[in-house]
């Protein structure tokens, strides 16, 4: 069970250590992929950063990660769900993900992608995602209503 949790909105000052953040949490899979590139890791996320998008994962008033919910006409993203290396595995990434994706009424499917090989993608496969394409580095994912 995880410790208490909570998730408060983003703000702009918040960019700097998501992003320092993204780069340690996706380094392994990156470099597995020969794919890492200590810059363009954070520049990638600080190029397409949205707060209004973003909530900050909060454990006992601790920032612990973050996720984002990126709306669109027909759709809705799950981005940038990235948990400091000592809360995953507890349980908080399926509580954050199960509260995201409970039913709010919305028909709007949601999407994601994983990077191929990432233990995240069991956490989206026990949530309801399915494989909707992939390629070398990329797994794209869906969930329907």
């Amino acid at each position: 069970m995880p410790a208490a949790w909570t998730l408060r909105p983003a703000t702009i000052d918040d960019s700097t250590w998501m992003a320092e953040l993204r780069a340690v949490v996706m380094r392994p899979d990156l470099e597995r992929l020969g794919r890492y590139d200590e810059t363009r890791v954070r520049q990638r996320f600080l190029d397409g950063y949205r707060p209004e998008h973003t909530s900050v994962i909060e454990v006992d008033g601790v920032t612990a990660g973050l996720v984002a919910l990126r709306p669109e006409a027909r759709e809705r993203w799950v981005e940038h769900f990235y948990l400091a290396p000592e809360h995953q595995g507890a349980g908080l990434g399926t509580a954050v993900l199960s509260q995201l994706l409970s039913d709010d009424g919305d028909p709007r499917p949601f999407r994601l992608n994983v990077l191929q090989g990432s233990p995240a993608r069991r956490l989206y496969e026990r949530h309801g995602f399915t494989l909707e394409r992939e390629d070398e580095v990329d797994v794209w994912m869906v969930r329907r209503g």
